[in-house]
């Protein structure tokens, strides 16, 4: 008999452990991303002893014109702001599109924490964070690109 109660309480304590992880993402007006719309994404660090994974998520069409995207992200932090432009490559000629698709929509997670650590970022500060990212292609505006974004995980 205990050991259905054993095994319920720890289902029970499995089942109510928080999940570390923020994630937004903001639509593109028109799908029509103008350089003076900048997607901004605001999140709270309160554990500055955990280590954090920050990735980059970008959802297109097919119909988008190019293998990469360059964007300018800004980083408001506690006391702090920081700045840094990223080209990702979103595809190539041999593998056709990096990301997962379905249908003609693709989603890229591309891990940030590399261009992060380059421009000096951490989340060593508890307090309210925001991301701002603006694309800086030729392109203006840059068709079939639907949601921008950024996703914050605690790493285990």
């Amino acid at each position: 008999m205990r050991a259905p109660i054993v095994i319920l309480t720890i289902l029970f304590f499995v089942q109510c452990k928080p999940i570390d992880l923020y994630e937004r993402t903001i639509d593109i007006p028109k799908h029509q991303w103008s350089g003076d719309f900048v997607p901004s994404c605001s999140f709270t660090i309160s554990d500055t002893q955990a280590l954090y994974q920050a990735s980059l998520i970008l959802r297109h069409t097919d119909a988008y014109p190019f293998n990469n995207i360059w964007l300018d992200v800004q980083i408001e932090a506690p006391d702090t702001l920081y700045s840094f432009r990223t080209e990702q490559v979103l595809g190539n000629n041999e593998q056709g599109w990096l990301g997962t698709g379905l249908n003609d929509v693709y989603e890229h997670r591309i891990p940030l924490n590399n261009e992060l650590a380059k421009a000096g970022v951490s989340f060593r500060r508890s307090g309210n964070y925001t991301f701002r990212l603006k694309q800086i292609m030729r392109e203006d505006p840059l068709p079939a690109i639907l949601q921008a974004g950024i996703r914050i995980e605690r790493k285990q």
